[in-house]
């Protein structure tokens, strides 16, 4: 067995032992007595029982803000492009499968409506395929990262797009009651999961410095309202907050409306921009940032 134990000469080490090698020699003896084999004898921070004690519930609240944060600081990861949306739009191709195998006009017409929704995974590939190519480094870091949830459909196909232009990208997966594994596309030491739902929230936004909002449900209007709600009361400086789906956004949200009945000003609908393409997207956050492209 190695002997990780610090040289008693040396001057460049540190004299405390790391968490590691405690844990380490904590496990080199076998526990005989009553003492070491009860929990109350485990080392506090290598017992999971005690770490899942709902007590605990402010340590877990640290570690899921520090574990992402410190490895995306570690990968040289300074800003990200988040990019929000449903995880029930199909790809193209199982779209164009659920038009093939409807055989009634209801089957039809739902198989028809996910088709032309399917239009958005195509937008939110290559918005990511662009903000992956771009390659805007500073000082070492580098910058509009993609970042999804980490599963399926929208969040799958910001994920594809980065990693088909060469890039590395980020998910930000949950535990849910139902199974949710991490889409193929997100780059395995950039692929996180999360209990808390703020935590991952936190994250999405601690990094951003623009965000994509594709048409979406329940998820995605939570994060699209809180990304204009920190930015409307000067919690968070603004940033391009783009709105794919415009004819998808005017039919489920009449925003004008809000504005006319005085719930929120006028000038808060220019907390966001609607635009149809991956190309007029990713030119907003060109133009807002001046960016050097190499055009």
């Amino acid at each position: 067995m190695t002997d990780n134990r610090i040289p008693p000469s040396s001057l460049s080490h540190q004299r405390f032992y790391q968490a590691e090698q405690e844990a380490g020699f904590a496990e080199e003896h076998p526990r005989t007595s009553p003492q070491q084999q009860d929990p109350s004898y485990r080392l506090a921070f290598h017992d999971a029982d005690f770490l899942l004690r709902q007590e605990l519930r402010p340590v877990r609240f640290q570690l899921e803000l520090l574990k992402p944060e410190m490895l995306l600081d570690e990968a040289g990861i300074a800003s990200t492009l988040v990019v929000y949306g449903s995880a029930r739009i199909p790809t193209p191709e199982a779209a164009q499968a659920a038009l093939d195998a409807a055989t009634t006009p209801e089957a039809l017409a739902v198989a028809q409506r996910m088709a032309d929704r399917s239009r958005w995974y195509e937008q939110a590939r290559q918005l990511a395929h662009l903000a992956a190519g771009s390659n805007v480094v500073e000082k070492g870091k580098r910058h509009f990262v993609v970042c999804s949830g980490g599963g399926p459909s929208i969040m799958e196909a910001a994920n594809r797009g980065a990693r088909e232009a060469g890039g590395e990208t980020i998910g930000l997966n949950i535990t849910l009651r139902h199974e949710q594994a991490p889409n193929r596309y997100v780059t395995p030491h950039l692929s996180f999961q999360f209990h808390y739902f703020a935590l991952r929230k936190m994250h999405f936004l601690l990094r951003a410095r623009a965000v994509a909002v594709f048409p979406g449900g329940f998820g995605t209007f939570d994060e699209f309202f809180e990304l204009l709600t920190l930015i409307q009361t000067g919690k968070m400086q603004p940033i391009p907050v783009l709105l794919f789906g415009g004819d998808y956004w005017d039919k489920v949200i009449n925003f004008n409306a809000i504005a006319e009945e005085g719930m929120i000003g006028f000038d808060d609908l220019e907390l966001f921009h609607r635009v149809d393409s991956a190309e007029e997207g990713w030119q907003r956050i060109v133009d807002f940032y001046a960016l050097e492209t190499g055009d």
